[in-house]
C-alpha cells in the first residue's frame, strides 16, 4: 500500500512540476511602449497599430514619459518616442520594425510565431 501511495504521490507532484515547466515557458514576454500622453505622435499612432498584429503575442504596458513619477524616463527617451522594451529590454525606437519584432518574441517563446 506504501509503495502505490509513493507512487501516486510521485506521479502527482511530478504533474504539478510538468505544469509549471508548461507555464513558464508559455508566459508572454511584458512589451513596453514608451509615449508621451501629452501631445500629438503620429509615430506612436503607427507603431500601435503594427503592434495590434502581434498583441497575442505580448503583455502590452504603456508607460507615458511626461508624467512626474517618470521623469528619468523623460530624460532618457524625450526626443526619441515610441521607445519598445521586451521584458525590460530596449528593443527598437521611432518605427517598429517587424522583422526584428517577430525575431524578439520568437526568442521569447519559439512557439508563438511561425
Amino acid at each position: 500500500f506504501i509503495a502505490v501511495l509513493d507512487l501516486v504521490m510521485f506521479w502527482h507532484s511530478s504533474n504539478i512540476i510538468r505544469r509549471a515547466l508548461s507555464n513558464a515557458t508559455s508566459r508572454l514576454p511584458v512589451l513596453t511602449f514608451f509615449t508621451k500622453k501629452n501631445g500629438p505622435c503620429s509615430l506612436c499612432d503607427d507603431a500601435k497599430e503594427i503592434l495590434k498584429k502581434y498583441d497575442s503575442l505580448f503583455v502590452y504596458e504603456e508607460k507615458y514619459i511626461d508624467i512626474p513619477e517618470n521623469k528619468e524616463w523623460f530624460e532618457k527617451y524625450k526626443y526619441h518616442i515610441p521607445v519598445i522594451h521586451l521584458d525590460g529590454q530596449f528593443l527598437m525606437r521611432h518605427r517598429v520594425d517587424e522583422r526584428l519584432l517577430k525575431e524578439a518574441l520568437r526568442t521569447k517563446n519559439p512557439k508563438t510565431i511561425d
